[in-house]
C-alpha cells in the first residue's frame, strides 16, 4: 500500500511541477538578446521533477512498482517458471523453439565426428596400414548404428507403446489443466499450504542476520504457491517433471542395435588389449570411436516421425498454459523489465535488473540497519561518535620524522629492565600520540574516514597548490621551472600512482591522503595560475598608479581576480578526489565507503553497493553546495563585469 501511495504522489508531483514550470516560463520577462536568462536559474520545481523522475525509473526497474501493485505476481511467475523449466527438456527434443529435431542435431554431430576421425586416421603417419584398416572398419560399423535407430520398421512395439503412453499423459494433463477446479485441494491441504506460505515470508528480504556486525540477506521469491492460479502451475510442473523423467529414461534400443553396439565394443576392447605400449596412437583412436558409439547408445534418437504426436501434445499444453497465465503475462511484460522470475533447482530467484537493482524499500531498510552503531558494516558503524584521546589526534597530525631529526639516540633499557626516558624519547611519544590527555567526542565510522581523507588531501592541495600556482602565473622563471614538472605527472591517471604510493607509504591514511593530495595539487596549481595570468593589466596599472605596493596588488587585485578560477578548481578537485579515493580504498583499505563497496561486490550485496553510491553522491553534493555558498559570499561580483 505504501509503495502505491508513494508512486502516485511521485507521478502527480512530476506532472504538477512540469505544468507549474511551464506557467512560470510564460509569465517571465524575456530578454531581447539572451532570451530568458531567468530560466537558467532553475527552481525547486525542476529539482523535484528530476529527482522524482529518477525515483520513478528506479521503482520501475527494481520491480518495486510490481511488488507494490501486484505483490503476489512474483510468486505466481515463480510457478510459471517451474512449468517452463519442466517443459524445457521436452521442448528441446523437438523443433518447437529449435530449428530441428534433437535427434537430427545429434546425428549430424556424430556423423561429423566419425568423418573427422576417419580422415585423421587415413592421413596419420604414426599408424601402419594394418592399424588404419582395422580402425576404419570400426568406424564403418559405428556408422551402421544410426540407421538401426532411425529405421521406423525396426521400432519395437514396446517403445511405440511407451511413446503413446507418455503422449497420452501429456494430453490428459492438458485436458485437466484447462479445468477450473484443477487441481483438487482438500480443506486440510489448503490450510497446510496457507500456513506454509505465511511461515515462508513474502517477496523481498526474507532473511536478515545482523550478528557480529555483518549483514546477510536473501532476495528470493517465495517458492510455495500462494494463490490458486499459482497452485495450478505448481502441480502441473510436478506432473511434467514425472513425464519428463519417464521420457528421458526411454531408449530406442531394438535387438539389431543392441547386438551391433555390443559387437563393436567387444571388438574394440579385444583390439586395445592386444596392443603394445608403442601403439598408443592406435589405442587412442579406438577409444575415441568407442566414445562416439556410447554417445549414440545413450542419445534419444528416434525415426523422424515417431514423436510427431508427442510434439503436438507438448505444443497444445504450451498454448494452454500460456492462455491460463492471463493477465499475468502482461504484468510480466510491463512491470518486470529486462528480466523475469526463473526457477533454479529447488528455488525461484530474480534475474535481470531485479537482481542488481534492488528495490528502494529493501535498500532503505538495509541502510537503516547499517546505520545502527551496533550493526554497521564489518564491526564499524557508518557514522557515529567515538571518544578519542586528544593525544591520538596530535599523533595523527604530527609526522614521526620530527623525533628522528633530533640529535642524540633514543633511550635503551638498562640491565634491570627499566627504560629512562630522555628528551628525544619524550618527543617521539608526543609525535606518535603515545600519551594520555583529555578524551573528546569525534566522528567515527566509514563515512567519516572517507570524508576526512578527501578533506585533508584537498586542504593540503590548496595550501601548496594555490600559492605555487599564483607564483607561476606572476613569475616567468617559476612558470618555466615548475610547468614541465606539473605537466609531466598531471596526465598520469591517479590509479597509476596508487599502487606505488600505497606500497611506499602503506595502506593506512597516509598513503591515501598523499594520493588525494597529488590529485588536487595539479588542479589547484593550474586553476590559480590561470587566474593570476588572466588578471587584466589595466587593473594592475590602476592599482600601481594609486600607490599600491606589490604585496597590496597581489592581495587586493590579483588574488580576488583569481578567486573564481581557484574556487572552480576546488569544485573540480572534490569530484576527482572522491573518484580516486574510492579506487584507493578498493585497492587497499579496511575502512571507508570504497572498502564497503568492495566487500559488498564480492558477496553480491547489491543493496549495500547502492547505499555506498548514494552516500558518495550525497557527500559530493554536500561539498559542492558548500562551495557554491562560499563562492556566492566570497566573490559576489562574479559574472557582473
Amino acid at each position: 500500500m505504501l509503495t502505491q501511495i508513494v508512486t502516485f504522489l511521485i507521478f502527480f508531483a512530476v506532472i504538477g511541477c512540469i505544468l507549474y514550470g511551464r506557467r512560470l516560463i510564460k509569465t517571465e520577462k524575456v530578454d531581447a538578446v539572451f532570451g530568458n536568462p531567468e530560466r537558467a536559474l532553475g527552481g525547486t520545481h525542476w529539482v523535484i521533477v528530476g529527482s522524482s523522475f529518477l525515483l520513478l525509473i528506479w521503482l520501475y526497474y527494481s520491480w518495486d512498482i510490481a511488488k507494490g501493485f501486484y505483490p503476489k505476481s512474483a510468486n505466481e511467475l515463480c510457478q510459471v517458471a517451474k512449468v517452463n523449466d519442466s517443459l524445457l527438456g521436452l521442448k528441446y527434443q523437438f523443433p518447437i523453439e529449435e530449428r530441428e529435431l534433437k535427434s537430427t542435431s545429434q546425428i549430424k554431430q556424430e556423423n561429423k565426428n566419425l568423418k573427422k576421425i576417419s580422415i585423421e586416421i587415413q592421413n596419420s603417419e604414426q599408424l601402419n596400414n594394418q592399424q588404419k584398416t582395422i580402425l576404419i572398419s570400426f568406424i564403418n560399423k559405428t556408422n551402421q548404428l544410426i540407421p538401426l535407430l532411425t529405421n521406423e520398421d525396426l521400432l519395437e512395439n514396446e517403445t511405440i507403446q511407451k511413446i503413446n503412453d507418455i503422449t497420452g499423459k501429456i494430453n490428459l494433463l492438458t485436458e485437466n489443466f484447462q479445468k477450473p477446479d484443477y487441481p483438487f485441494e482438500t480443506e486440510q491441504e489448503l490450510k497446510e499450504r496457507i500456513e506454509a506460505v505465511n511461515e515462508e515470508g513474502g517477496w523481498g528480504i526474507t532473511k536478515v542476520d545482523a550478528g557480529s556486525g555483518t549483514i546477510e540477506n536473501t532476495i528470493e521469491v517465495p517458492l510455495i504457491p500462494a494463490t490458486d492460479r499459482g497452485l495450478k502451475f505448481h502441480v502441473a510442473a510436478q506432473e511434467l517433471n514425472l513425464i519428463s523423467d519417464e521420457f528421458f529414461k526411454l531408449r530406442n534400443h531394438n535387438p539389431e542395435f543392441k547386438n551391433k553396439i555390443k559387437e563393436i565394443k567387444d571388438e574394440i576392447k579385444v583390439y586395445r588389449n592386444n596392443l603394445n605400449d608403442s601403439d598408443e596412437v592406435a589405442s587412442t583412436y579406438a577409444k575415441n570411436i568407442v566414445k562416439i558409439a556410447r554417445r549414440i547408445e545413450f542419445a534419444s534418437i528416434y525415426p523422424p516421425n515417431a514423436l510427431d504426436k508427442m510434439q503436438n501434445a507438448i505444443v497444445n499444453f504450451e498454448n494452454a498454459q500460456i492462455k491460463a497465465q492471463g493477465s499475468l503475462r502482461f504484468i510480466d511484460i510491463l512491470l518486470f523489465p529486462a528480466g523475469t522470475i526463473v526457477a533454479s533447482g529447488p528455488s525461484c530467484s530474480e534475474q535481470g535488473s531485479g537482481r542488481w537493482l534492488p528495490k528502494p524499500s529493501d535498500t532503505f531498510n538495509k541502510f537503516i540497519l547499517m546505520s545502527k552503531p551496533s550493526v554497521g558494516y564489518k564491526d564499524i558503524p557508518l557514522l557515529w561518535i567515538d571518544m578519542v584521546d586528544i593525544s591520538k589526534m596530535i599523533g595523527f597530525i604530527l609526522p614521526d620524522w620530527i623525533a628522528d631529526i633530533l640529535p642524540g639516540e633514543y633511550p635503551v633499557h638498562t640491565a634491570d629492565g627499566k627504560v629512562k626516558q630522555n628528551f628525544k624519547g619524550h618527543v617521539l611519544k608526543i609525535v606518535t600520540g603515545d600519551f594520555n590527555l583529555l578524551k573528546v567526542p569525534v566522528p567515527y565510522g566509514h563515512i567519516w574516514d572517507s570524508f576526512l581523507r578527501v578533506f585533508l588531501g584537498l586542504v593540503f592541495g590548496i595550501i601548496i597548490g594555490v600559492p605555487l600556482g599564483l607564483f607561476m602565473g606572476l613569475n616567468r622563471f617559476a612558470k618555466g621551472f615548475f610547468d614541465p614538472l606539473i605537466e609531466l605527472y598531471r596526465p598520469v591517471p591517479p590509479l597509476a600512482w596508487a599502487p606505488l604510493i600505497i606500497s611506499v607509504l602503506g595502506i593506512d591514511n597516509t598513503g591515501k591522503v598523499f594520493l588525494l593530495f597529488m590529485v588536487s595539487l595539479s588542479i589547484m596549481i593550474i586553476s590559480a595560475r590561470a587566474g593570476a595570468s588572466g588578471t587584466q593589466l589595466s587593473k594592475i596599472h590602476a592599482a600601481h598608479s594609486l600607490g599600491a605596493s606589490k604585496r597590496q596588488i597581489l592581495r587586493h587585485v590579483i588574488f580576488p581576480n583569481s578567486l573564481p578560477e581557484i574556487l572552480t578548481g576546488i569544485r573540480v578537485a572534490v569530484g576527482m578526489c572522491w573518484g580516486t579515493l574510492v579506487a584507493a580504498e578498493f585497492l587497499a583499505g579496511t575502512t571507508g565507503i570504497g572498502f564497503v563497496e568492495n566487500v559488498a561486490k564480492k558477496y553480491f550485496q547489491y543493496e549495500v553497493i547502492w547505499i555506498t553510491i548514494f552516500i558518495m553522491g550525497m557527500l559530493g553534493l554536500l561539498f559542492d553546495v558548500t562551495l557554491r555558498k562560499i563562492i556566492d559570499k566570497t566573490i559576489p561580483w562574479r559574472g557582473k563585469g
